[in-house]
């Protein structure tokens, strides 16, 4: 196919008309559906240039305007009358017949949209972009005993009974939206209701729809709901501005959640939980898309993040940060995204233990937006970039503090409500508020790549001086070959020889002595303001060489380099105030072991696992001052895909043997504190969503993950003991994973009784998919074919594709097989999927984008796919920009 035109930030132009109010009409029917739109339209400034509407798979039934020019994707209408006027389209679509599950469709017999971030063009004719915005009134009139719940944006005005079994509804929504925040559903659900009070004392009718059997498994979702509203009055001073919230949860979807005005769509997983289904890593992902891992091993991390592919954001938190102040472009993605990321993650913390959360969310920015910086994808926050964004986002809190940066947010909603604005205006209102210097801060948004940050330290005890030397780099990235110095925030303290933090009252930098001291008053933690290449900072009245604690709390998304000696790193594990920065010294020396342990490897050396890196998890394992989800987070390795995206050349095969390695040697030295942490750690008391029971299970799970890669009959029938005894599916889904290491006939026992066990429940065979596709068993790339053939299985459902296919790629040691194996098998399911659902086979083809950082046998391999890929008949847009850009790489 011919490259789709890529499109620059620079090509935005103004609209040449703005419209004002949008009336539609829906006639929903069971093999097509009439929209009638009424839209008026004021032009921007007087003159004769055409106005130009998109839309995609739409019959022109009617347009009121005698000339006009039709094409595959646009609706021109070339003279209009001057001045303000109404114009009026009727089409006519098949939302039966929409497999890409973008603009209307069908799933599980209900109709349900998806507009986000052109499906609207999939529903009418419109100018389908976000600075296009206007108050909505939507009719929807459909057969009563097929769709008796009819939905909307905004508040229902009016609803009746019409002729022929039929009946409608009329919603207004009276703030102004732009399209791809337009929503509608109509089918057979039923709702949980509720009320919410807000701190002025409105009342707000809360409901959550599903299909009746499901209603029973909403209540945590209910919760999570008013916990976000609350949550958002308390910090942000934030109330809900209608009489009614509603959430449709949908098997078939292509995202998390979508945060439609009043009427947020989810993914089934993210609204639906009991204990009996639901493990704590899915209550806790609820509790953040909504409001919007704890895990046994790293097999169930990503599982967790395979199962939550494409949920981002919270979505009630959207209501203010993405819909009544939304993006001017989609080049402003990350300007609601990544704000309303960071505030979900501030709200899941409070909620729970904000070290765990932090953790999590740092290894989620490794896991993939790294890989992706370093990548032929790569691209600056802006456009698209959720989590690094957050990131962003989290640098302007650590610099003004969270008094300023409530500051600047309040001027960025007095400022721009209503309005679609760009991330300068949300830099500008953080600046503005707080008379702030930030310098190159601005970086952030058009550079791409991961800064890396190395650190040189240096003691001079005569003049009791601590110096701190930086110098920074970011790597070249496709059409970004030179890059300028970036603004860094880096948080610190100085450890004594006991473990305490030095009291700081200056800094010397720059040429000047900088006090940072507060009302006079030393502090034991400061931020530096890391600007240039190359520069120092110089402690005073510092009475010992202090150990650094660099990056506190994970200041900054960079990868640092410093000087700390491995004696240093231990020392930090065992006594950093900063219980982050405790987390990553051990990750810092987990990554040197391994990487040390791979050089061996390739060089047909004898492997020995240093004993001091044991003895440090033992210390972390047996200290009961710890919350037990720190543990849990502080004794898991590095995932090997994060080992093999350090490398130069990433060698899966052996990554993979030296994890494996350092796991059952870590079980067999640890093996007594592990069955102690097993036996200690188990309860028989009723389910509990809430931090302290999470901790426990998590790191029960651990340990168990950890003895069942002993091959073991006594520890094979420990784990049986937790799978049959378990009360949870936290506790029996990790006694599952833990005998799914080894093959053979338990396993294949234990996988069938599961699955027999829970086979109508659609959510946890997910679950029992995703343990499948991710199994190190070697040659499990025809385990994964049987699998598609599977009854249970839908190539069709976004669910079940990122369960089994992409739970696949998140594989390393089979679907980077030496053989090609699983590089065919992904090659020929993107071009089936292509067919069906372009932006998921997007989402798959993805997994290539790192093909040259391999060994050239892989290399070939991959890219004889990428070349099938793009030489197929009827390529999306979706898969070949991001398999031509991969093979381009």
């Amino acid at each position: 196919m011919d490259a789709p035109k890529e499109i620059f930030l620079k090509d935005y132009k103004k609209p040449d008309y703005y419209f004002d109010t949008v009336d539609l009409k829906f006639s929903l029917g069971e093999e097509k559906t009439i929209v009638g739109s009424k839209i008026t339209v004021s032009p921007r400034v007087e003159g004769s240039s055409p106005l130009v509407l998109d839309g995609r798979d739409l019959k022109l039934l009617s347009v009121r305007e005698d000339d006009y020019h039709l094409d595959s994707r646009h609706l021109t209408l070339p003279s209009l009358p001057s001045g303000t006027f109404t114009l009026e389209i009727v089409t006519e679509i098949y939302p039966q017949k929409n497999t890409s599950l973008e603009g209307l469709y069908k799933t599980s017999g209900n109709f349900c949209t998806q507009c986000e971030a052109e499906g609207f063009r999939k529903i009418t004719f419109y100018q389908d972009r976000p600075d296009i915005m206007a108050k909505y009134r939507c009719y929807i009139e459909a057969d009563k005993s097929l769709y008796p719940v009819l939905l909307s944006n905004g508040n229902l005005v009016d609803q009746g009974e019409l002729e022929g079994g039929k009946h409608f509804s009329l919603w207004e929504d009276p703030f102004k939206k732009p399209c791809y925040l337009f929503a509608l559903v109509a089918g057979q659900l039923e709702s949980r209701d509720d009320i919410f009070v807000t701190r002025s004392g409105r009342k707000v009718s809360l409901r959550i729809w599903t299909p009746a059997q499901d209603v029973p498994k909403t209540a945590h979702a209910m919760y999570s709901l008013k916990a976000a509203m609350k949550w958002d009055e308390d910090v942000f001073g934030l109330e809900y501005d209608l009489d009614l919230f509603n959430i449709v949860a949908v098997p078939d979807f292509n995202m998390g959640a979508m945060e439609n005005k009043s009427l947020n769509i989810f993914n089934s997983k993210l609204v639906l939980a009991s204990p009996e289904t639901a493990s704590d890593a899915d209550y806790a992902a609820i509790l953040g898309v909504i409001g919007h891992e704890s895990h046994v091993s790293t097999v169930l991390i990503r599982i967790e993040l395979v199962l939550t592919f494409g949920c981002h954001s919270v979505q009630y938190f959207h209501n203010w940060t993405g819909n009544r102040v939304t993006c001017r472009d989609w080049f402003q993605l990350s300007l609601k995204e990544g704000l309303t990321v960071f505030r979900d993650q501030e709200f899941s913390s409070d909620m729970g233990s904000r070290t765990v959360k932090r953790i999590a969310d740092v290894m989620k920015l490794r896991n993939y937006q790294f890989p992706q910086d370093a990548g032929p994808m790569a691209h600056p926050v802006r456009p698209h970039s959720y989590i690094k964004g957050a990131e962003v986002v989290r640098m302007y809190k650590t610099l003004l503090g969270s008094q300023g940066f409530r500051k600047g947010m309040d001027l960025y909603f007095k400022r721009h409500d209503e309005q679609a604005v760009t991330c300068e205006d949300f830099f500008a209102a953080m600046r503005d508020a707080n008379d702030a210097d930030f310098a190159n801060f601005l970086l952030w948004y058009s550079q791409a790549g991961t800064p890396v940050v190395k650190v040189m330290s240096f003691y001079n005890p005569e003049a009791r001086t601590f110096s701190l030397k930086f110098s920074q780099e970011v790597p070249p990235t496709p059409g970004q070959p030179v890059k300028e110095p970036m603004f860094i925030p880096v948080a610190l303290g100085l450890l004594d020889s006991t473990g305490e933090d030095i009291p700081l009252s200056s800094v010397y930098h720059d040429g000047k002595l900088e006090s940072v001291a507060i009302n006079d008053k030393p502090v034991y933690g400061t931020v530096l303001r890391v600007t240039k290449k190359d520069e120092e900072f110089v402690f005073s009245n510092i009475p010992e060489r202090p150990i650094p604690s660099l990056l506190r709390g994970y200041s900054a998304p960079i990868r640092l380099e410093s000087d700390l000696a491995d004696s240093d790193l231990f020392f930090l594990l065992a006594h950093d105030s900063d219980e982050f920065n405790r987390w990553e010294a051990g990750q810092v020396l987990a990554r040197k072991v391994m990487l040390s342990l791979v050089a061996d490897i390739q060089q047909n050396k004898q492997l020995v696992l240093d004993p001091k890196f044991v003895h440090g998890l033992r210390s972390i394992l047996s200290d009961s001052s710890l919350d037990k989800e720190f543990i849990a987070k502080a004794i898991t390795l590095p995932g090997e895909g994060e080992i093999m995206d350090i490398m130069e050349v990433a060698d899966p095969d052996a990554v993979h043997a030296v994890r494996t390695l350092i796991r059952k040697q870590l079980a067999h030295e640890l093996k007594e504190e592990l069955l102690t942490t097993v036996k200690n750690n188990r309860s028989s008391e009723e389910y509990e969503f809430n931090h302290p029971n999470m901790a426990r299970r998590a790191l029960k799970n651990i340990a168990l993950a950890y003895l069942g890669s002993l091959e073991d009959g006594e520890l094979t029938e420990l784990a049986l003991h937790e799978y049959r005894s378990a009360t949870n599916m936290t506790d029996q889904f990790a006694a599952l994973a833990a005998l799914a290491q080894t093959p053979g006939k338990t396993r294949d026992d234990v996988l069938a009784d599961f699955y027999n066990k829970w086979q109508h429940d659609f959510l946890v065979v997910n679950k029992w998919f995703a343990l499948q596709a991710m199994s190190d068993i070697p040659g499990n790339v025809e385990n994964v074919r049987n699998l598609l053939n599977h009854p249970a299985f839908d190539l069709r459902n976004p669910n079940k594709v990122y369960s089994l296919i992409g739970g696949f790629c998140g594989s390393p040691v089979n679907f980077h097989a030496k053989d090609g194996s699983g590089y065919r098998f992904l090659g020929e399911i993107v071009l089936q999927l292509d067919k069906l659902n372009p932006q998921v086979a997007s989402r798959m083809v993805s997994a290539f984008s790192r093909w040259r950082r391999y060994d050239e046998t892989r290399q070939s391999h991959a890219k004889a796919q990428l070349e099938k890929i793009i030489s197929a008949n009827g390529l999306s847009e979706n898969v070949y920009e991001i398999a031509s850009k991969s093979l381009a790489a």
